[in-house]
C-alpha cells in the first residue's frame, strides 16, 4: 500500500492518456505542457498523495509539482495501476549533499553528521529532491531543506528535535519537515519539539487516511 511520499515511475505510453484525462494538464501554458508531456519519457517519478473525496477508487493518486520558473504549479493526477512501471527509491540527504548551493553545505554538513550519531537516515521532499530528481531549477532564495526523518527512540528523540532546532536557529536554511511514524504517517518536526515536553501535548499526525490530533505521549511509546 502507498505512503506519503512514496516515488512511483510511471510508463511512457499511457502518459498521454493520463494527462488528456486531466482538466489541470490542459490549463497549463505551453511551456509547462511542454516540460509534463514529455515526464514519463525522461523517467521522472510522480508522487503518492491522499485521494481526493470525489476521486473513487479506481486509480493512483499522484501529484507532479512544477518548478517556479513554470508557476510552481501542483498537478493532481489519477494513474491507472498498470501504468504505474516501478516504485523509486527514497533519496538520502547524503545523495543530494552535492545538488546544494555552496552555501548550504556547513549545514547539510551537520545534519547529515546528526543522522549518523543518531543512526538515523534523513531522505528529502520537497524542492531539493524535485531539483536532485530531475536538474531542474527547483531551489531558489528562501527554498527551505524538507526531510523525513525516521522516527527515533524515544530516549533519542529529544536529542533529535533540539539539535534540529539548534541547526535551523544559526541557518543559513530553514529547515523544514517531518518525524516518521508508523505505516508511513507523519509529524512536523517544529510542532513536535513545541508539545513535547508539555504535559498534556498534543500534535497533527498526518497520514494517507487524512489527519487527526493525537497526545505527544503516545506516538513513541
Amino acid at each position: 500500500m502507498l505512503q506519503r511520499h512514496d516515488l512511483l515511475r510511471v510508463t511512457p505510453d499511457g502518459w498521454p492518456a493520463v494527462l488528456a484525462a486531466s482538466p489541470g494538464f490542459q490549463d497549463l501554458e505551453y511551456g509547462p505542457r511542454r516540460l509534463v508531456a514529455g515526464w514519463a519519457e525522461r523517467g521522472w517519478p510522480v508522487i503518492a498523495r491522499r485521494p481526493a473525496a470525489e476521486e473513487g477508487e479506481g486509480g493512483v493518486a499522484v501529484g507532479l509539482p512544477l518548478p517556479p520558473a513554470y508557476g510552481k504549479l501542483r498537478l493532481a493526477l489519477s494513474i491507472p495501476a498498470g501504468l504505474v512501471a516501478e516504485p523509486v527509491a527514497a533519496v538520502p540527504l547524503s545523495a543530494a549533499a552535492g545538488s546544494v548551493p555552496a552555501g548550504w553545505w556547513s549545514q547539510v554538513g551537520r545534519l547529515i553528521a546528526l543522522g549518523e550519531r543518531l543512526a538515523l537516515r534523513p531522505i528529502l521532499f520537497g524542492a531539493l529532491l524535485w531539483q536532485r530528481l530531475t536538474g531542474l531549477p527547483y531551489l531558489r532564495p528562501g527554498s527551505d531543506i524538507d526531510l523525513i526523518w525516521p522516527g527515533p527512540t524515544a530516549t533519542a528523540l529529544p536529542d533529535l528535535l533540539d539539535t534540529l532546532d539548534r541547526l535551523d536557529t544559526a541557518g543559513p536554511v530553514r529547515l523544514d519537515g517531518e518525524i516518521a511514524l508508523s505505516a508511513g504517517s507523519g509529524v512536523n518536526w517544529r510542532e513536535l519539539r513545541q508539545e513535547f515536553r508539555r504535559p498534556g501535548g498534543a500534535v497533527l499526525v498526518k497520514s494517507m487516511d487524512g489527519a487527526d490530533i493525537r497526545c505527544v505521549h503516545t506516538l513513541f511509546a
